[in-house]
C-alpha cells in the first residue's frame, strides 16, 4: 500500500468520526437506542410501530446524506457507480453481501454498533466481536492480494 502524502489530509476522517461519534451519542441520549446500522434496518423491516419513524429517518439519512453532500458542497464528494470494481462481477458482490449479512447475525450486530457504540459502552462483547471482524479483515486482504494474487 502507497499512501499519496501530498494529499492526504486526517481532518476529513477526524471530522466524519466526530459526526459518527456525535451521531450515535445524540440517538443514544434521545432515544436510548444504540446506533447499529443493522440492528437499526433490521428493526425497519419488522415494521415496529414504535420505533418505524425514527428507524426510516436513520436509515434516510444513511442513503441521502452523501448525496444531498455532493449537490451542496461544490467539488463535493462525487456519487458513486454502483459497478463491481477490481474484476469482481455482481456475484462476488452478491455473496459478498450475503456473507456480512450472515456475520453480522451471528454477531449480534455490525461494525458501528459494535465498533462505534459497543467500544465506547466498554462491552467486552463487542470488543470480542471487533477483534473477530479485524482479524477476518487481515485475513481476507492477505488471501486476496497474496493467495489468490489479486
Amino acid at each position: 500500500m502507497i499512501i499519496d502524502w501530498n494529499h492526504f489530509s486526517p481532518w476529513s476522517a477526524l471530522t466524519g468520526g466526530a459526526l459518527i461519534g456525535l451521531a450515535a451519542s445524540l440517538l443514544l441520549l434521545a432515544n436510548g437506542r444504540i446506533a447499529g446500522v443493522s440492528g437499526i434496518l433490521g428493526g425497519l423491516l419488522r415494521l415496529d410501530e414504535n420505533d418505524t419513524p425514527w428507524q426510516a429517518a436513520f436509515v434516510a439519512g444513511l442513503l441521502f446524506a452523501p448525496a444531498l453532500w455532493a449537490i451542496l458542497m461544490p467539488g463535493g464528494l462525487p456519487l458513486p457507480s454502483f459497478t463491481p470494481e477490481d474484476g469482481a462481477g455482481w456475484g462476488a458482490l452478491i455473496l459478498g453481501g450475503l456473507l456480512v449479512g450472515i456475520g453480522t447475525r451471528l454477531a449480534n450486530g455490525c461494525t458501528s454498533g459494535h465498533g462505534v457504540c459497543g467500544l465506547a459502552r466498554l462491552s467486552v462483547r463487542s470488543l470480542a466481536a471487533v477483534l473477530v471482524f479485524m482479524a477476518f479483515g487481515f485475513l481476507t486482504v492477505f488471501v486476496v492480494r497474496h493467495i489468490l494474487g489479486n
